[in-house]
């Protein structure tokens, strides 16, 4: 039986470039496997394939634009049988690199699958009993070809840098900004030095490269720094920890950071703004959704949790580690990061003391958050050992004056230094 795949719900996106089509007629796909990948001026996703079968006839090519509804290829499906055991499946990943045949090291099946590399391509290393991960691609974007897989089976293709110097390389393409008059710093030939490797930057990566860029040019921004003495809320966090544990989630910190944004926010509601494209008005929100900025191994992601005052602690502690998984995992979809009011960009389980993070525009506000520290502080003429964790919330100037961003960190500091105060 054949059927039509579609490109789904993408959210308030339309005519969005195709930027590599993942599959070719004959290539035997999975369900979730990915068949096409789309770039926005926002974010670039891959759309996986809702059945198992055949690919039978191509619909699209890199450079069209497509909508949610556009026809992406016709797929031959088997029936009940291709989703039950699907060709192509992600889960034998590992047990197939570990067979005797393949003489392959044991691989992390989630990493594998990540690998940017076509179905097809995935199948041929699968076969050949090599470790995608290890494999360096030569394709559009870093994607990697059948030919890297077969080189790399042959002992060649490894990402280890060679010893002989490579060609230099073409000249880039001017960065966003150059076109402002700002000046272009530009590379040496570093292979006249020693031996060098030229990484392709992840996609998301070269997104977030660019919006940075853009808001860094834009956005006039200020940072201000205070602290908050978190020694009674983490006291009760910790009471709960248990409890949340049993219930399939974790407890922490983050969830009382997003409340006592969300208190700031309703107190000082230019927060809650943005700069009108004429650059005279402000749009304010009546919503308070918190972006949260999420580490993941092809770089940094800011989903969107929404409605952020409406729902209780132990509610948000679950959505953040389902979002968190789904950011590691490579699976949000566009409407997953859309909509946000302000972020929170936290380090605290990394370290350092304090950072000036970017504002995350058109938002005008972001906390940065670092890991809290024991200090000895003097309350009611005794001294005391105190839990004071660093706020650090750069603004945009042309909508928030010092002052303002002062009373604004000082009431979230407010609010964490006694969990009673998250219900005023």
């Amino acid at each position: 039986m054949s059927i039509e795949i579609h490109v789904p719900d993408i959210g308030n996106f339309s005519n969005v470039e195709v930027i590599e089509v993942l599959v070719n007629v004959g290539d035997t796909v999975a369900i979730d496997d990915s068949l096409i990948t789309l770039e926005s001026d926002k974010a670039a996703m891959e759309i996986p394939s809702p059945k198992a079968g055949v690919v039978k006839q191509l619909k699209i090519a890199v450079g069209d634009k497509v909508s949610a509804g556009s026809l992406i290829l016709v797929l031959e499906v088997a029936g009940a049988s291709s989703e039950a055991a699907p060709v192509n499946a992600v889960a034998p990943v590992a047990s197939a690199l570990m067979t005797p045949a393949a003489s392959a090291p044991v691989v992390d099946a989630d990493s594998f699958r990540r690998a940017h590399a076509s179905p097809s391509v995935r199948r041929i290393a699968r076969e050949l009993g090599v470790d995608l991960t290890k494999v360096a691609g030569s394709g559009s974007h870093g994607r990697i070809t059948e030919a890297d897989v077969r080189n790399f089976g042959k002992g060649g293709n490894t990402v280890v840098a060679q010893a002989a110097a490579p060609a230099p390389a073409a000249k880039p393409a001017a960065p966003a900004g150059s076109e402002m008059g700002i000046p272009l710093i530009t590379q040496p030939d570093w292979a006249q030095f020693g031996a060098i490797e030229t990484i392709p930057m992840s996609r998301i990566g070269k997104l977030s490269a660019k919006h940075l860029h853009r808001a860094w040019l834009n956005v006039p921004q200020v940072t201000h720094f205070d602290e908050a003495d978190i020694t009674e809320l983490e006291a009760y966090r910790n009471s709960l920890k248990d409890k949340a544990k049993a219930m399939g989630f974790n407890f922490t910190p983050l969830v009382f950071m997003l409340k006592a944004v969300v208190a700031g926010l309703k107190e000082y509601p230019k927060f809650n703004s943005a700069l009108a494209d004429d650059g005279e008005n402000l749009i304010q929100r009546k919503f308070y959704n918190v972006g949260i900025a999420v580490d993941t191994p092809d770089g940094l992601v800011v989903p969107v949790i929404k409605d952020v005052d409406r729902k209780g602690l132990f509610e948000l502690a679950r959505e953040l580690g389902e979002v968190s998984k789904k950011a590691r995992d490579g699976k949000l979809k566009a409407a997953d990061m859309q909509g946000g009011c302000f972020t929170i960009s936290s380090l605290g389980g990394i370290g350092g003391t304090n950072f000036t993070p970017i504002v995350n525009a058109p938002e005008v506000g972001i906390l940065g958050l670092t890991r809290a520290q024991d200090r000895l502080k003097r309350v009611n003429g005794e001294i005391v050992d105190r839990l004071m964790q660093p706020l650090a919330v750069s603004y945009d100037h042309r909508v928030i004056d010092g002052a303002y961003a002062a009373r604004f960190v000082s009431h979230i500091a407010f609010v964490l230094s006694d969990v009673r105060n998250l219900i005023l």
